[in-house]
């Protein structure tokens, strides 16, 4: 009787055991996995304000360019800065803006948004030179 009683106890020692080691190699395998990384597509654009354009005209138009993800959804992320660069390389532009996109589509909805357009006609009587680059984000 106490040799069947050990090997009964034995048994699902081993059981729990196996049990665990097979549930830890699951879990090792679930946090192991490489999270999907998804690209985003930049529409970048770099400005050069007329020298004429104060700097109020030209933080007037930072906020209106900083106010088209509140009016045009697709735009899921947008920040911007002033050039410091030391290699004096900017051909004159000053001002970068990045805005992005889940889909081309969702940029193609962005291009002739009324909020945009709205936007371009008070960037325009300030802009000097503009140059525009898009990508898909590897």
């Amino acid at each position: 009787m106490k040799v069947m009683k050990s090997l009964i106890v034995f048994g699902l020692l081993f059981i729990g055991i196996a049990s665990c080691t097979q549930k830890e190699e699951e879990t090792k395998e679930i946090v192991t996995e490489e999270p999907e990384m998804k690209e985003k597509l930049r529409h970048v654009v770099m400005f050069k304000f007329k020298e004429t354009s104060s700097d109020e005209d030209i933080m007037d138009v930072i906020a209106a360019f900083e106010n088209l993800p509140n009016e045009i959804k697709e735009i899921k992320d947008f920040e911007w800065g002033i050039n410091n660069s030391p290699e004096n390389l900017n051909d004159g532009l000053t001002h970068c803006f990045t805005l992005t996109f889940d889909s081309e589509e969702g940029r193609a909805a962005y291009l002739p948004h009324p909020a945009h357009k709205a936007f371009g006609e008070k960037l325009g009587p300030h802009l000097d030179k503009v140059t525009v680059v898009d990508y898909w984000t590897k």
